[in-house]
């Protein structure tokens, strides 16, 4: 005789099968480094300080009398 399956488990072992198979496809098309993730970070905030730096401050009324 065969072996009893259950429907239900070998349905939802395929899609994790599958999501497993596509999740390993993106992070070799996609995915980065830890440390090109740690480079991009302090680049922006290092861009974000920079342009900061350069943006004119409105001066508040209040401040004058």
């Amino acid at each position: 005789m065969s072996e009893i399956i259950n429907l239900r488990r070998a349905r939802k072992q395929a899609k994790r099968a599958e999501a497993a198979a596509i999740a390993a496809q993106n992070r070799t098309a996609y995915g980065r480094s830890g440390a090109e993730r740690e480079l991009a970070v302090k680049t922006e905030a290092l861009e974000t300080r920079r342009w900061q730096g350069h943006a004119m401050t409105k001066r508040n009324p209040e401040d004058e009398r």
